[in-house]
């Protein structure tokens, strides 16, 4: 019998299980992974509303990290909701520390889908300074087009995916964008670019859709697939999700 392969998530819990740890843990389950979790944050939140973020103290996260990692070989990792890029860096730096050759996957998580705001340093030219480092050292960020824009203020949306995808592979969302719905984009580092079209018709929209997809690229890369490969399936993934009932809450299954 072959082992799964470990993947961590970083990430908060969401109490409806739509979103965060539970979301992340889940579809590595239905892709015969084995998810590990580390919290970031408790939330305060249903499918519909959010009220509060209760953040865990770093050193609490870089503890359950290493007692992790000191036990299993992880190789993969996703990040979501994180305090500020400090935190994050300071994550990221304690993960290469534990695994060198880890390859993390970030989803930079700014604000709920009811529009509460987890970040306050998003337009701080500090904070953008830090942000640039962050992408030096990560293999794939997986922005939604709400996210993206806000993530180098006072540049256009082209002139953000060129500064990402000079320092690291971007996937970017298309559930937000105005035009053509659904539709996904692949910038690789080697300056290569693919365009994912939705095929299923019968979508609805679900709390926690952005997580479950960077979750299933994820997982499909620790599966063995390359990074096309990987979003191509992860997308797939997603697509039987947002079509498994018309509630705001998916069902997990392949």
């Amino acid at each position: 019998m072959k082992n799964r392969p470990y993947i961590l998530t970083i990430a908060g819990f969401d109490p409806s299980s739509g979103a965060g740890l539970t979301a992340d843990i889940k579809t590595f389950e239905a892709m015969k992974c084995y998810g590990f979790a580390v919290c970031t944050t408790n939330t305060i939140q249903n499918d519909v509303e959010f009220t509060a973020c209760h953040w865990i103290d770093v050193t609490v996260v870089k503890n359950q990290i290493a007692i992790l990692c000191k036990q299993f070989s992880i190789e993969f990792v996703k990040i979501g909701i994180v305090q500020n890029w400090d935190v994050l860096d300071e994550i990221i730096d304690f993960l290469l520390e534990q695994n060198p050759t880890i390859k993390i996957i970030v989803d930079p998580v700014l604000q709920s889908s009811s529009a509460y705001s987890f970040r306050q340093d998003i337009n701080e030219e500090a904070s953008r300074i830090k942000l640039d480092q962050i992408l030096s050292k990560i293999y794939l960020l997986t922005p939604n087009y709400q996210e993206i824009q806000q993530l180098y203020a006072g540049k256009t949306i082209e002139e953000t995916i060129a500064v990402i995808s000079s320092k690291t592979n971007l996937f970017l969302k298309g559930g937000h964008r105005e035009n053509h719905i659904g539709k996904d984009e692949l910038f690789t580092v080697d300056k290569k670019q693919y365009s994912l079209n939705p095929k299923l018709k019968n979508s609805s929209e679900k709390h926690g859709s952005g997580c479950v997809l960077s979750s299933a690229i994820t997982a499909y890369l620790a599966l063995g697939f390359p990074l096309l490969k990987a979003c191509y399936r992860g997308k797939r993934y997603t697509e039987k999700f947002l079509s498994s009932n018309t509630t705001l809450l998916g069902y997990h299954r392949l």
